[in-house]
């Protein structure tokens, strides 16, 4: 009880919703008490559908973040916004049609190891976007379309499907990553996943440390007009 009066008066520290929704199954609140709950975590209230409406801040952010790469996802991985300079890193979202919108299914179905140096931090990020989906389910019980695409790509992918049955449900908070990119080379970046207060949306940041090899090397690929070449 002692960190429930900790939550609502908001001094516990980023408890996250599968830690609050057991709280709300524990406690049985009605779905006017557990927003209060959510609120006070500084998380989305559940609902029946993932809201991916994006803040105007968050555009805001994105139209002034030349020099990172960011990147706007629903709560279910769904992509929604991004700039140039996500673009020149990942490549051009424009080009993925379906499904692979989708950032779960994207890295679940297609191979993407070209990308990672290191098959471990491949194998970490694909656990913590699993279980930060799971996540997403527990806030969104009543999401049919969510429910749907989950069902599809445990059908889709084994690996998901195990994945899934022995994830831990956990929000994605970022992660650094050796990265190779066919124009520059490798680079260490780090990948800071940020949510706005209040919103559903996930806001995925990329930066190098400052006057590194690694920022170098990501500036030469943002650089308008420039002709980036490969480094060993």
């Amino acid at each position: 009880m002692d960190y429930l009066v900790q939550l609502e008066q908001g001094r516990a520290s980023n408890p996250s919703a599968a830690v609050v929704a057991a709280l709300v199954r524990a406690l049985g609140l009605d779905l006017a008490d557990a927003e209060v709950l959510y609120r006070s975590a500084g998380l989305a209230a559940p609902s029946s559908a993932v809201d991916r409406s994006v803040p105007g801040s968050v555009d805001r952010l994105l139209a002034r973040a030349d020099n990172w790469p960011t990147a706007v996802y629903a709560a279910d991985w769904w992509l929604l916004r991004w700039n140039a300079a996500w673009s020149a890193l990942m490549g051009d979202p424009m080009d993925l049609s379906g499904h692979s919108r989708n950032q779960v299914w994207y890295e679940m179905t297609e191979d993407t190891s070209a990308m990672w140096i290191d098959p471990r931090q491949r194998e970490q990020y694909r656990d913590a976007l699993v279980g930060d989906l799971r996540v997403a389910q527990i806030s969104h019980p009543d999401d049919a379309e969510l429910d749907a695409m989950v069902r599809d790509l445990r059908a889709r992918s084994n690996e998901f499907s195990a994945r899934w049955h022995s994830a831990r449900p956990a929000a994605y908070r970022g992660a650094r990553k050796n990265i190779d990119h066919p124009l520059v080379g490798s680079m260490v970046l780090d990948g800071d996943v940020f949510q706005p207060a209040g919103s559903d949306v996930r806001v995925i940041v990329y930066t190098a440390a400052p006057g590194s090899r690694d920022e170098s090397r990501l500036l030469s690929l943002l650089s308008p007009g420039s002709s980036a070449q490969k480094h060993d």
